[in-house]
């Protein structure tokens, strides 16, 4: 029996004699199935290859983003969160091995798990089990996306939720019903961070973000639920943001706010985008 991990999106599924038949996070219309079909790995295999390796770097204070090289899945980046009360696992890699246990485990192990969406929940219950069984928080409304269940799931409901002291989940929506974003108070000196997957993600000019129901598939969200999204972080002070694979220059929550704003206006049709450029 093994617990296959879907290829592309890197979900891995319970214990079977054989690959499951298919991979619902990639048939939903937010995800993809790969042009080639569906394919299966394990962790087993990916260990065996010699070619995969996650690394570490400590981009503030407390702050340090896990990768795995080559990718594997999505590509996306886990964040170890280590606060005055505890450790966290922001978000979720497929790739997990005994140096990456040894490597977390020597910056003081991890206290719990909380993860932004369906699409970076990949092999949650082995971190989890890695970690003694530490505690893997996700909102009720991502319930249905569970693959792999497990006891040490634990869903919130609402729209917050206070995890440690000063480390606070909050409910955004729009790209899953449950798509969560992180605050952490006391992160950069005071000045707070916003950890967000891809309910609010980054784009090219880092100094604005964007919002999606699917990124692969480029469908956008409505004015109501983009509206929703910013209404929901508004109340969390934070200068800095981080999604699945890279951070906001300069002020954060000014960049949602604005790029908020530029969204909604090119929904409404109200741009001067077809004029053309001004002279030199």
């Amino acid at each position: 029996m093994e617990q296959y991990l879907c290829v592309t999106c890197g979900t891995q599924y319970p214990a079977s004699d054989a690959p499951p038949v298919r991979c619902p996070i990639c048939e939903d219309d937010r995800q993809y199935v790969n042009p080639g079909g569906q394919r299966w790995t394990t962790l087993a295999a990916l260990r065996g290859n010699g070619t995969h390796a996650n690394s570490f770097a400590e981009i503030a204070p407390g702050i340090t983003t896990i990768s795995t090289t080559p990718k594997v899945g999505i590509g996306e980046r886990a964040y170890l969160i280590q606060t005055g009360s505890g450790n966290v696992l922001w978000d979720c890699i497929a790739y997990l091995d005994e140096a990456t246990v040894r490597e977390i485990g020597r910056r003081g192990g991890i206290q719990a798990i909380a993860i932004s969406h369906p699409h970076f929940y990949t092999t949650m219950v082995e971190w989890s089990r890695a970690f003694d069984n530490a505690p893997i928080l996700l909102h009720a409304d991502n319930a249905p996306w569970v693959m792999r269940p497990d006891p040490a799931v634990r869903y919130w409901e609402g729209e917050t939720h206070d995890l440690l002291p000063g480390v606070t989940l909050a409910r955004c929506g729009g790209h899953f019903p449950g798509s969560t974003v992180l605050h952490w108070r006391q992160a950069h000196d005071g000045s707070g961070a916003l950890f967000t997957g891809d309910t609010i993600k980054v784009v090219a000019d880092t100094r604005w973000v964007t919002f999606m129901y699917s990124y692969p598939n480029s469908i956008p969200l409505d004015e109501a639920t983009v509206r929703r999204i910013v209404s929901a972080v508004a109340p969390l002070p934070f200068a800095h943001l981080h999604d699945g694979w890279t951070s906001v220059s300069g002020d954060a929550k000014e960049a949602v706010r604005r790029s908020a704003d530029r969204y909604i206006t090119h929904l409404r049709d109200e741009t001067a985008g077809n004029a053309r450029p001004a002279q030199a």
